[in-house]
């Protein structure tokens, strides 16, 4: 027999667990009813946890049953949503834009942070030390429900780009300030002292980084078990994350720089891993993602009615009002003069790359923030004034609020008004077909001097290669509206691709010969197909590497052949 206590651990412990599968399942909900109504789910999430919270369905009347711990976010939640980000970025795109994302995540949550300071502390009277901790807490957009609007409605794949960089990159900016902040109002950081700290963990960060993810790459495909392979790399962004955390180091810029490199060598894996870490990094991202926004939606009301109880209903509404206000002038305000300063200063950058004005417009209207600001805000320690705690809190809720509701719900009809569609799925497609033909003719190529070294070959298994090749060559000039121009066969010279000369290489055709002696049609038509396919991904990952295609259309492809190699697999 338990003893009472254990018990009431094991009670406990049942607890937890219902409420966290309710939670999960309710979100997964509202979710997929918010995709198949069209509205953002993130929106819906929220509102949803707020309708919640206000009828007592999952909070009490004072404190939320199901909190939000700060802890959870930033070491369970939040690691994985950006390696997952990181995975699915372009590095390429992210380098050729490198400049405008560090002006808005490093510059623009600076700037925020300090614009938020001093209105909240002429507004609303809060000391100069908490009112810092709260610019640091609302600076960092959360453009994962920007990203997922803008795809659906055709966003410029550069804007895209950039607010995919920054949501990647200033978390750490605002997470750091946000720690200064703290110290400072603890009284023990000068100036100099948190310019160095910054900077440290900075680089500590993205050190850490850059030693961790050659060697895991090197582990990974080293791996021949995809579900060893692919539950190692779930555990990736936790480690990194800790390591650089344990080493007063940005865990955020950790696990961005080991996510972006593993992403961009994602080819070298094999394609069972790839096949099924898409499946799984989707399922996680939705389903955390989901969870993340109906929990900030739950402590909306709980935290509403603490502000209520010291200040006012027309002052809050007030002062939640104008710092919202401010949060989002403040990123136009910063937005248009460092897109078009330095092209005014720089006739080389205005001619190579111009800019239309709609394009930071809606770089401007996608500043929503998200789970960080929150978990930030409810980690403040007890040992800030308690009004000013319960007001940093207040406040934070309005601008997550504020701006999830107001950019949400208006960033598709400001999309479509400027006219900024991406007009880049032909120009893709015409990329993809010329590339395509390529990576066909390499794929023939590999074909030829395999024969040339196996010699004989079954009857037809030559002929449905070939044919083969020049389908995936003609399928993307059909998808321009084209029937294509046909797979020329070219043929290696039968002397080429040996590796032996004389007698040796007599012995070593002859053992081959006799290695496909004993295959069935069906294997030799399989082993041979493969060997095709890895020549075509190749050439499609040099595209890439030169810049002749997009990430995008380089994981889109990849998918295909990876679905290929799949059923070849098949006994």
């Amino acid at each position: 027999m338990p003893a009472e206590g254990e018990a009431i651990e094991v009670s406990g412990v049942h607890d937890v667990v219902v409420e966290t599968v309710a939670i999960a399942l309710a979100a997964a909900t509202v979710s997929g009813v918010a995709r198949r109504a069209g509205v953002p789910a993130p929106i819906a999430l929220v509102l949803a946890g707020v309708a919640a919270s206000l009828v007592g369905v999952l909070t009490g009347a004072t404190e939320p049953q199901v909190g939000l711990d700060p802890d959870l976010v930033l070491l369970v939640f939040l690691p994985p949503l950006l390696y997952s980000a990181a995975l699915e970025s372009s590095y390429v795109n992210i380098r050729r834009n490198i400049r405008p994302i560090l002006q808005l995540s490093v510059g623009l949550v600076i700037f925020t942070a300090l614009v938020v300071a001093c209105t909240a502390h002429y507004l609303a009277g809060l000391p100069w030390s908490a009112a810092f901790v709260l610019g640091a807490v609302v600076a960092p957009p959360d453009a994962v429900a920007a990203t997922a609007v803008g795809r659906t409605v055709g966003m410029p794949r550069r804007v895209l780009t950039i607010l995919g960089g920054e949501s990647l990159l200033n978390d750490a900016t605002a997470l750091t300030l946000f720690r200064l902040g703290l110290l400072a109002a603890a009284g023990g950081l000068s100036v100099a002292e948190g310019i160095r700290t910054t900077l440290l963990s900075a680089l500590g960060g993205a050190l850490i980084g850059l030693v961790l993810a050659p060697v895991v790459h090197q582990l990974r495909i080293r791996m021949t078990e995809p579900i060893l392979e692919n539950a190692f790399a779930l555990l990736l962004p936790f480690a990194a994350y800790v390591l650089a955390e344990a080493v007063n180091s940005s865990g955020v810029l950790a696990v961005v720089v080991l996510g972006l490199y593993l992403g961009h060598h994602e080819a070298e894996t094999s394609f069972a891993v790839r096949l099924q870490a898409r499946a799984v990094w989707r399922m996680l991202d939705f389903l955390l993602e989901s969870v993340v926004f109906l929990l900030i939606g739950l402590q909306v009301p709980p935290i509403v009615r603490s502000a209520l109880r010291l200040w006012g209903p027309w002052e809050l509404a007030l002062y939640g009002a104008v710092v919202i206000v401010v949060v989002i002038a403040a990123r136009y305000v910063w937005i248009y003069p460092t897109t078009y300063l330095p092209r005014w200063i720089s006739r080389r950058l205005r001619e190579d790359n111009p800019v239309a004005w709609q394009e930071p417009a809606v770089l401007g209207w996608s500043g929503m923030r998200g789970v960080v600001s929150l978990a930030a805000a409810l980690a403040i320690p007890q040992t800030l004034p308690a009004e000013s705690r319960v007001l940093v809190l207040y406040l934070t809720v309005c601008v997550v609020l504020g701006t999830l509701v107001i950019h949400g719900f208006t960033l598709p009809w400001v999309i479509r008004r400027l006219g900024v569609g991406a007009g880049e799925e032909s120009g893709d497609v015409l990329a993809e077909a010329q590339v395509q033909h390529a990576a066909a003719r390499a794929a023939v190529d590999r074909l030829d001097t395999l024969l040339a070294e196996e010699g004989e070959i079954p009857d037809g298994v030559e002929d449905r290669l070939r044919a083969n090749a020049e389908h995936r060559a003609n399928s993307a000039w059909e998808r321009l509206g084209g029937g294509g121009a046909g797979m020329p066969r070219v043929r290696a010279d039968p002397l080429e691709g040996g590796s032996a000369s004389g007698v040796e290489a007599a012995a070593e055709a002859a053992h081959r010969a006799d290695a496909v002696s004993q295959e069935t049609p069906a294997q030799v038509f399989r082993r041979l197909r493969r060997e095709m396919l890895d020549a075509e991904r190749s050439v499609f990952v040099d595209m890439r590497d030169a810049g002749r295609i997009d990430d995008e259309v380089l994981r889109r492809v990849i998918n295909e052949l990876d679905l290929e190699e799949a059923m070849l697999t098949r006994d």
